[in-house]
């Protein structure tokens, strides 16, 4: 009955946290943003983190000062281990308190770790106590029959975005590595053309020497300096360089729902590992972060 309970705070909280999410989104953006790391209208962090708090802190909830103090520290355990985790599983930070005074690497801060500790003190106190006699209330068959129902829904959510975590992933790998390539590209272009400029302007000034005639001296340059291959090689190099463009444009613009749905429900989202194209990604979506 323990577990029945503690999942049934769970799903309520989560849901619940994903509301709140929702509406200070709108609050800031004015429009509605799917702020959950899941599909589906639930933060799992929030219901994480309550059921903890209800789990752990129940001997102390009669000292103010006690369960206020053990709400922040465990909130912020809480949260600073998540959002590690998801850090190396996914090679993304998902929230990022990097610009918030007395943060630690980014994944939690003192400010919201002490709001965080107000609002558990207040479903301890005041929420709590409701939220269980709504639940008590429910007969056990038909709230099992919809925990069942709802734990399943979550675990295929799970699966469908962190499948399409892994295929952003996949393309923000192909972007990085196009960009890549046509800076070195771009690089090996530029040192050709100073190269074989200072080249023929050095030979150039040796054929003056030698040819009275100005007209002859260029005719002569052009047929040393533009050989045949030397326009094939910075053909090809065009050609290559708009084909990379061509599938860097492509790749930009592919659509993924799921994964722009993520993009724009963290703006403040940082990439360990393709932190260019990520950027890029965000500003061909119009994300800015919050």
């Amino acid at each position: 009955m323990d577990l029945y309970y503690l999942t049934a705070f769970f799903f309520i909280y989560g849901v619940l946290g994903w509301c709140v999410e929702v509406a200070y989104a709108a609050v800031k953006t004015g429009q509605f943003v799917n702020r959950g790391f899941l599909n589906g209208p639930i933060c799992p962090i929030y219901g994480v983190g309550v059921v903890s708090v209800i789990y752990c802190l129940s001997e102390v909830r009669g000292n103010l000062i006690m369960l206020y103090l053990a709400s922040v520290v465990l909130v912020t355990v809480i949260e600073g281990l998540t959002g590690f985790v998801m850090d190396r599983l996914f090679h993304h930070k998902w929230w990022d308190y990097s610009n918030q005074p007395l943060n630690i690497g980014g994944y939690v801060c003192l400010i919201f770790s002490l709001i965080w500790g107000v609002f558990c003190v207040f479903i301890m106190k005041v929420f709590q106590p409701m939220v269980n006699g709504l639940v008590v209330h429910i007969p056990f068959g038909i709230g099992l029959v919809i925990l069942v129902v709802c734990s399943v829904g979550m675990i295929a959510d799970l699966y469908v975005t962190a499948a399409a975590i892994l295929k952003l992933n996949k393309k923000l790998e192909s972007m990085e590595k196009i960009a890549v390539e046509l800076r070195e590209l771009s690089d090996k272009m530029g040192e050709n053309i100073y190269e074989n400029v200072k080249d023929g302007l050095e030979k150039e000034e040796k054929l003056r020497s030698k040819v009275e005639n100005v007209k002859e001296a260029g005719r002569e340059f052009r047929e040393e300096y533009y050989t045949e291959r030397k326009e094939e090689l910075y053909g090809e190099m065009l050609a290559r360089k708009d084909e990379l463009r061509g599938l860097y444009e492509k790749l930009l613009k592919e659509k993924g729902a799921v994964g722009e749905r993520l993009i724009k429900a963290f703006p403040g989202m940082e990439s360990r590992k393709y932190r260019d194209a990520l950027r890029e990604l965000k500003e061909n979506l119009g994300v800015r972060r919050k």
